[in-house]
């Protein structure tokens, strides 16, 4: 029996001839499509035509709804993404942990000279930075902006404090309580979101902080008096990243340096010239290796904030909070192996305290990031 259907690009009432179909054929078979139901796939367009439905099987029905695993590809290009924000992340802070062999080679400079020249150097490279990457638009407009002007101006007095109050301790003999301002910084920021932001500790957080503060007791008691210049490592470190984390992405890592150093620059450039002019200034003094070891502090300034920039673009916060204590550990292994620092007993006891209090931190952290992590795959599969 021959079957009759209309032109397939129109409906019986187009008027359009209908064309006999001899049962059997190949175009019968692909006209007359079922379902595994048995009922056969036409579904009514909206101007009352009928089209044949997409074949399905009873499998991918059942699994339309359920999320589809990434391709490879992609979860390839997010390992990939993932080892270079891991690489950059130890770059940077691999960097910064190694500082003090910089300013050890720079003996006999002052840290008022290493930081002023710090400073100058700095802004050059930047220049330098802004005009290869034709940036001079995003920084003009940083200028403009007050709320990005402001903060970055306190952040510059910040970082400026914290530079100067680094390289004193390194120079003079104190790079373990140097290493050990940037061990007790987690604990600082901690309590700079309960007294600034007005956020609520969890249990472990609060454990982390009271140990903290236990260790500084030990540690004043080590040392016969209050570690100062860790203390003020961490609490202007600790308010340098509060102030920029209020920035947010307006302002980038080369932006946010050019303007802090900008900020900075005259100031170190008087004090530059007074140096000079009271034969006290060392970086035309002592040969061209010292002069260009100098000079090379724009480029070591700025290179592991690219890194950590970087890094950040890539890394969720959690790792990034991991990463983050290469540098105090680095610093301290230079201070014992390379300077020959001396570490007593109750200074072990001490560190020991603080090595427990970011023990708590972390554990608290990591909880914390695996519970969202729960929450937000719950949520998308409720979605």
């Amino acid at each position: 029996m021959q079957r009759t259907v209309f032109h397939s690009k129109c409906p019986p009432e187009c008027g359009a001839p209908a064309v006999p179909i001899p049962p059997g054929s190949r175009d019968a078979k692909s006209r007359n499509r079922r379902s595994p139901g048995g009922v056969i796939d036409l579904v009514p367009k909206p101007d009352g035509s009928l089209s044949p439905a997409p074949l399905t099987t009873p499998g991918a029905a059942a699994s339309a709804g359920s999320p589809q695993p990434r391709p490879p590809a992609v979860l390839k290009a997010v390992d990939k993404e993932t080892t270079a924000g891991i690489l950059f992340g130890i770059g940077a802070y691999g960097l910064w942990g190694l500082l003090p062999l910089y300013f050890f080679v720079l003996h006999p400079a002052g840290a008022v000279e290493i930081v002023a020249n710090r400073v100058v150097w700095s802004l050059l490279f930047c220049v330098l930075l802004i005009t290869v990457t034709r940036s001079w638009r995003v920084l003009a407009g940083a200028f403009r902006n007050r709320t990005v002007l402001g903060p970055l101006a306190i952040a510059a007095g910040l970082i400026a404090v914290n530079w100067l109050t680094y390289t004193y301790g390194v120079t003079t003999g104190q790079a373990v309580e140097a290493s050990l301002g940037y061990f007790i910084n987690p604990l600082v920021s901690v309590l700079l979101g309960v007294f600034v932001l007005k956020e609520k500790l969890r249990p472990l957080q609060w454990a982390a902080v009271g140990t903290g503060f236990v260790a500084v007791g030990v540690l004043t008691f080590s040392y016969g008096k209050l570690p100062w210049i860790a203390l003020t490592l961490a609490l202007s470190f600790g308010l340098y990243g509060f102030v920029k984390k209020r920035v947010g992405p307006r302002a980038d890592a080369i932006t946010s340096l050019t303007v802090e150093t900008i900020v900075l620059a005259p100031l170190a450039a008087a004090t530059m010239i007074f140096l000079t002019v009271t034969g006290a200034a060392t970086l035309a003094a002592n040969g061209a290796g010292h002069f260009w070891l100098l000079v090379a502090s724009g480029v070591i300034t700025a290179v592991p904030l690219l890194f950590f920039g970087a890094s950040a673009r890539r890394l969720p916060m959690t790792t990034i909070g991991l990463l983050q204590y290469v540098a105090p550990v680095l610093q301290f292994i230079v201070a014992l192996a390379v300077f020959k620092e001396a570490m007593t007993i109750d200074r072990w006891i001490g560190f020991g305290v603080v090595w427990l209090a970011l023990l708590l931190l972390t554990v608290d952290m990591l909880r914390t990031a695996r519970k969202n992590s729960v929450t937000r795959r719950l949520a998308r599969a409720a979605a």
